[in-house]
């Protein structure tokens, strides 16, 4: 098993499956003990405002708030530095607990001894 699990999402309410998919790996992960990085980019990236994933909405399946509470009790949420930037999003705007990095921190996480990345 991978010592850390760095996960990219790019998706949003734009593709709501995609996103699901990436928040529910990541807290799954978390939850069985492995070291997870959750990283917000493009859509995403408005999840790491409060109350953001309250709107997110697809059937069958778990809460978009519960899961990134899961990965942000177990694990490290990160937004996209660009990503944020395009919004307007400062580090005052976003939930406690995330935090805001670039492309250079993701590829540190990534290429880390025992790390596993995903895109989603």
């Amino acid at each position: 098993m991978a010592k850390k699990l760095v996960i990219k999402v790019t998706a949003g309410a734009d593709a709501p499956e995609r996103c699901s998919q990436a928040f529910t790996v990541a807290a799954v992960a978390a939850a069985s003990g492995v070291e997870v990085s959750l990283w917000l980019t493009g859509e995403s990236a408005w999840f790491a405002l409060p109350g953001r994933a309250a709107g997110f909405e697809l059937p069958h399946a778990a809460p978009l708030p519960d899961l990134l509470d899961s990965v942000l009790a177990a694990g490290q949420v990160t937004l996209c530095t660009q990503c944020a930037a395009r919004r307007d999003i400062t580090e005052k705007d976003v939930i406690e607990g995330v935090r805001i990095a670039g492309a250079q921190v993701f590829v540190q996480e990534a290429m880390a001894d025992g790390a596993q990345a995903l895109v989603y």
